[in-house]
């Protein structure tokens, strides 16, 4: 049996499962992965260790396309902090266009924790919408957030709650509700859930409401295949969703793991007080913030470092290979919606 839905026909993928985005973090072995394995694998986007975010994305591309030849994605964020935005929004479709195999596989570009209007504002993204079947989402993380995505034209939303790990938004509205009010109000909008997801049951969940497929961070972190550290890994397994918290992020209120530098962070409550504090940031406070989680990925640093998780850590018992981990999540989701079917009479 297949899962066969709108999101899966669109990108031409076996499995209604997509990797969320993992910045500032690599992924290009995880994107090879779960893409090989028939979900969505999604390049992150990244500067870690004083990279040029555009050329290490170039580079990923060009890795991600010698090892599958399979669909795959890739993440800009777009927020006010985020100063390489707007030129990877410019010189990444140009890229694409120039070199014919990223451009067959390259089909999911997804922005996120900023504008839905940065990257189909770019003239090059426009003409590479014209000349491929490559497909613009952004995440939405609040019902409000939605309305600016419809408004800019997206091809779908990733429809994210509170549950999840790395940049949400200052709502706090989780997953189960917020989907919900966006479909009611935009049922024919093609969507992916996020946030929350790491079992067969959150997929059967998130499709009987009308998502076509689900993204998950979390759960892909604790994979054979991931390039983060295994200290980081390890910390899932044993992991609670109480051993999460949500405090100020570079971009936004972020969830990460429980530990000396999450507890000391902080939480602001509103865009007005982040902006008011950016105002304050100089740019020797946004290297060494950095660092944290550059520590995380070169050392496994669990005490200063920056880890992202989310609450989905509690379905998580164990570190499976990427195919494993789709191939069960896919079976239960299948067993689950069978069931539920006999309900109709």
């Amino acid at each position: 049996m297949v899962l066969k839905t709108e999101i899966t026909e669109m990108f031409g993928i076996k499995h209604p499962v997509f990797a969320a985005p993992m910045g500032p973090f690599y992924t290009k072995e995880l994107t090879v992965a779960v893409s090989e394995a028939g979900g969505m694998g999604v390049i992150s986007h990244t500067n870690l260790l004083g990279r040029d975010s555009f050329t290490q994305m170039k580079e990923d591309m060009m890795y991600v396309v010698e090892l599958t030849d399979k669909p795959f994605g890739f993440n800009i964020r777009t927020g006010r902090m985020q100063f390489d935005a707007k030129k990877l929004c410019r010189q990444i479709p140009k890229f694409i266009l120039e070199n014919q195999r990223v451009r067959e596989q390259c089909v999911y570009a997804l922005t996120s924790a900023g504008s839905a209007r940065m990257l189909p504002g770019s003239k090059s993204f426009q003409k590479l919408r014209q000349e491929s079947n490559i497909k613009h989402f952004h995440v939405a993380p609040a019902a409000w957030l939605a309305d600016k995505c419809v408004a800019a034209g997206v091809d779908g939303m990733v429809v994210t709650g509170s549950e999840g790990g790395g940049h949400q938004s200052y709502e706090k509205t989780g997953t189960l509700v917020l989907l919900q009010m966006v479909k009611e109000k935009y049922p024919d909008v093609p969507i992916i859930a996020c946030g929350a997801f790491g079992n067969g049951y959150g997929l059967a969940a998130a499709l009987a409401l009308g998502a076509g497929a689900i993204a998950m961070g979390t759960r892909f972190i604790a994979s054979k295949e991931s390039e983060f550290h295994p200290k980081y890994k390890e910390i899932i397994p044993p992991a609670m969703p109480k051993d999460t918290i949500l405090v100020t992020g570079f971009l936004g209120p972020i969830r990460l793991w429980k530990n000396e530098y999450a507890i000391h962070h902080g939480l602001v409550e509103d865009k007005s007080q982040k902006i008011a504090l950016e105002q304050q940031f100089t740019m020797q406070m946004l290297i060494e913030d950095g660092k944290h989680y550059e520590s995380v990925y070169l050392e496994g640093d669990l005490v200063s470092g920056a880890i992202p998780l989310g609450q989905s850590c509690g379905l998580v018992r164990d570190i499976k290979s990427v195919s494993e981990i789709i191939e069960s999540i896919v079976k239960v989701a299948e067993e689950q919606l069978k069931k539920v079917s006999k309900i109709i009479q």
